[in-house]
C-alpha cells in the first residue's frame, strides 16, 4: 500500500525446588523485592558460572548478586537449594506474532524478547504491546520493525520515492517503532532516504537484502542487522542482473563456499548482526513439495497453541506445491552459519514464527536452537545468540533503552531458572522451573496455566455456535 493511497496500518517444578511466595498476576513495579536463593547464576556476559549465589530483583531489575546477600524482609524468596540454575531469558528476534494469546505461548518457552519484524496490528502496537512492556500483562518485551517495501509486490506497505521513503521513517517513529525493516524490492534512492532519514530519527534498519542494493553496500550504508542468513543467497552469493527494473538472478548455480570468507569479512568489518534462523529454513525445505510433511506438522501436539487463522492459513501453504528441493542451499546455510559463528559474527536467534508453517511461537526457538547446535555451534555459542547479542542489538540500536541479556546489576530482570545447566543441555531450557519476565514471576505450574487458557481460547473458538 502506497503512502499517498493508505495510511499505515499502524516443566515440570523439581523436588527440591520451593517458592515462598508465588505472584499470581503481574503487577506494579517497585512494590516488593525477590530473592532468588542458593542458585546457580549463568550470567552469560562469558562462559562462566556463578555458584550459589543470591539475585536480588526490585523495581523490574537485576538489583544486586552475590554469595551472601540477606533476603529483605517480605522479599518473594525463590530457593534453589543450590541446584537450580538461573539464566537470561531467551530472544526470539524475527517474529510475526502480534496477539495477546501469542504472547504467553512465548513466555510459557522461556522467552521473555521479541522482536517483531512486519505486519503487527494496530490493536496489538496500541494497547497489548505497551501492557507487556509495562509489565501488566503476562508475556515477553516486544520491539518492533515497520516493514516497507519498494513495490506492491507482496501486499505490503510501500514506497515510491525518497519523499514518501523518508515520511515513512518519521510516521514510524510517532507511532511507536524501534527500527524500519527493509524489503526487497526497494529502490536504490528510496533506501538511501530510509537510511538518512533514520539516522535523523535515531532509528536503526534492518532488514532483507534489497536487490537492487545489496546486502554488503546495505550494510556499509548504516543497516544494522540482516533478518535471515538465507538473504545473502540471494544479493551476496548469486549475482542479480541489476541493470533489470525487478532484477533476476542471473546465476542460479550453487552457491560457493570459498566466498565465505570475503562475506564474514563485510559482517565484521560493519559490525552486523545476523538473524542466525537455520530452523526456519530446514523447516521450508522439509515441506517443500511435500504434502506429508505439511499435514504432520497440522497434527502436531503444538498446534493447539495456534490461532484457527494461522491454522487455516499454515493448510493453504504454497511451499507443499513446489517443485525439485532446496536441500544443496540448507546444506549450504548449514555450514555459513557455523562458519560465521565460529568468526565471531554477531548471530541473534530468530524463528519467523508463526508465519511459515510448522513455527510455532516459542517452540519454534527452542528448535532453533537445537538445529544450531546440529549446525557445530557450541551451546554456550547457542545461547549467546537467543541471549546476550540480542541484548546488544538493542543497546546499539535504541538509545536509553533497559539492558537485558545477561544476569548483571542493572539489567532487565528476564530470567529463567531451569533444574540443569543449560550448557550441558539446551532441553533443560524447554521446561522451566518458572520464568520472570521484567521482574514478574511465574512458576512452572502458571507457566501451564497460561498454555492451557490459550489452548481452551481456541478449542472453544473451533465450536459451532
Amino acid at each position: 500500500m502506497s503512502l499517498g493511497t493508505r495510511r499505515l496500518a499502524a516443566s515440570i517444578a523439581s523436588l527440591f525446588f520451593s517458592v515462598s511466595v508465588l505472584a499470581a498476576t503481574p503487577g506494579p513495579k517497585g512494590m516488593a523485592v525477590t530473592a532468588f536463593v542458593h542458585v546457580n547464576v549463568l550470567p552469560m556476559d562469558s562462559d562462566r558460572v556463578l555458584r550459589d549465589q543470591t539475585v536480588l530483583v526490585e523495581d523490574g531489575k537485576i538489583a544486586a548478586i552475590g554469595t551472601s546477600l540477606p533476603a529483605p524482609a517480605g522479599a518473594t524468596v525463590i530457593d534453589g537449594h543450590g541446584s537450580a540454575w538461573l539464566s537470561p531469558g531467551l530472544a526470539d528476534m524475527h517474529v510475526h506474532s502480534d496477539t495477546a494469546e501469542d504472547m504467553k505461548v512465548y513466555l510459557a518457552n522461556g522467552v521473555t524478547t521479541v522482536l517483531n519484524m512486519g505486519h503487527a496490528s494496530e490493536g496489538f502496537m496500541d494497547s497489548v504491546r505497551p501492557a507487556l512492556n509495562a509489565g501488566q500483562a503476562p508475556g515477553p518485551h516486544v520491539y518492533a520493525g515497520l516493514l516497507v517495501d519498494g513495490s506492491a509486490q507482496f501486499g505490503d506497505l510501500f514506497v515510491t520515492t525518497p519523499d514518501e521513503a523518508r515520511a515513512i521513517v518519521d510516521i514510524a517513529k510517532t507511532n511507536g517503532y524501534d527500527f524500519i525493516k527493509v524489503y526487497n524490492d526497494l529502490s536504490p534512492e528510496c533506501f538511501q532516504a530510509i537510511i538518512d532519514e533514520a539516522a535523523k530519527q535515531h532509528m536503526r534498519v534492518i532488514g532483507h537484502g534489497v536487490t537492487r542494493v545489496g546486502i554488503e553496500k546495505q550494510l556499509a550504508m548504516g543497516q544494522i542487522m540482516v533478518a535471515h542468513t538465507e538473504e545473502f543467497l540471494y544479493t551476496v552469493f548469486s549475482h542479480p542482473d541489476l541493470s533489470l527494473p525487478n532484477p533476476a538472478i542471473a546465476d542460479p548455480s550453487p552457491p560457493k563456499t570459498q566466498d565465505i570468507p570475503r562475506v564474514i569479512g563485510f559482517l565484521k568489518h560493519d559490525q552486523a548482526f545476523v538473524t542466525a534462523d537455520l530452523n526456519t529454513y530446514a523447516t521450508i525445505a522439509r515441506q517443500w513439495g511435500k504434502p506429508a510433511v505439511l499435514a504432520a506438522y497440522m497434527r502436531s501436539p503444538e498446534l493447539r497453541y495456534l490461532s484457527p487463522a494461522r491454522r487455516m492459513s499454515w493448510s493453504k501453504s504454497g511451499y507443499v506445491d513446489k517443485s525439485g528441493n532446496v536441500d544443496a542451499n540448507l546444506a549450504f546455510l548449514t555450514r555459513f552459519t557455523r562458519e560465521m559463528a565460529d568468526a565471531g559474527v554477531l548471530l541473534v536467534t530468530g524463528t519467523d514464527a508463526p508465519s511459515i508453517p510448522g513455527l510455532v511461537p516459542g517452540y519454534a526457538l527452542h528448535d532453533d536452537m537445537e538445529a544450531l547446535q546440529a549446525a557445530g555451534l557450541s551451546r554456550y555459542q547457542v545461547l549467546a545468540a537467543a541471549t546476550r547479542t540480542p541484548g546488544e542489538l538493542i543497546s546499539r540500536s535504541i538509545p536509553g533503552a533497559t539492558p537485558f541479556g545477561v544476569v548483571a546489576v542493572g539489567d532487565r530482570a528476564d530470567l529463567i531458572l531451569s533444574d540443569a545447566d543449560p550448557r550441558d543441555d539446551l532441553a533443560t531450557l524447554r521446561k522451566p522451573l518458572g520464568v520472570m519476565a521484567d521482574g514478574n514471576w511465574y512458576d512452572a505450574d502458571h507457566l501451564r496455566s497460561l498454555l492451557e487458557g490459550v489452548a481452551q481460547e481456541y478449542r472453544e473458538a473451533l465450536v459451532p455456535d
